[in-house]
């Protein structure tokens, strides 16, 4: 058995990086039914509501390699979507579990190649807190969508993905903890290092424009 929606955070804050419509919601256990039985426009409603915060998590994650781990995770889903349960919230919990154990897998292929060397710095540890997401809309708003995960991305590597998994995946505290293997405590305390952190250089940034 395999055990991940809302479009808010659990504090009432939007959840970012989302296609943009709510999420499946009362209709999920049906569309995932569906889609277990092979029903490919069921499959494709899962594929619309989850592919855009996923490649914008694996920009930050895996960098140039986003879209190839997010095909693997697509693979991984599929193979294993029969044996899923839970409602929404736990799909969307295990759908992240899957795309960074993806993430990690490409690395560590690509560090068997030495004409490849990997950048230490692309693949972000992380964790998560149900903070206060300003700077992350801050950023949103003030950049494109991709100059926004750059900034996120240069972060201190356990503070960088702890913000983009509570701004996409919109993931709870324990969630995320069981992801990344870290203390409740510990995945606060980075997401909130990392939130500072970002307000910080946001602030620089317009004070440089407006100087």
């Amino acid at each position: 058995m395999v055990t991940g929606d809302p479009t808010r955070y659990r504090g009432g804050a939007r959840m970012l990086g989302s296609s943009g419509g709510e999420m499946i919601g009362s209709e999920f256990p049906t569309v995932l039914e569906n889609a277990r039985g092979g029903d490919d426009a069921a499959f494709a409603r899962m594929w619309r509501e989850h592919q855009p915060p996923l490649l914008r998590y694996l920009r930050v994650v895996a960098g140039e390699a986003a879209d190839d781990v997010a095909a693997d995770t697509w693979a991984t889903v599929a193979r294993s979507l029969a044996r899923f349960e839970g409602d929404e919230t736990a799909f969307r919990a295990w759908f992240f579990t899957v795309a960074r154990r993806r993430a990690v897998d490409h690395f560590r292929r690509e560090s068997r190649r030495p004409a490849t060397p990997v950048d230490p710095a692309i693949l972000r540890a992380a964790s998560f807190a149900a903070i206060d997401a300003d700077p992350i809309e801050a950023a949103l708003t003030a950049h494109s969508t991709r100059a926004a995960l750059t900034l996120v991305a240069q972060l201190p590597r356990d503070q960088a993905e702890a913000v983009i998994l509570r701004s996409v995946a919109g993931l709870d505290v324990a969630e995320v903890a069981a992801i990344m293997r870290k203390r409740p405590g510990t995945v606060r305390v980075l997401a909130h290092r990392g939130l500072r952190e970002l307000a910080r250089r946001l602030a620089e940034e317009a004070s440089t424009v407006t100087a």
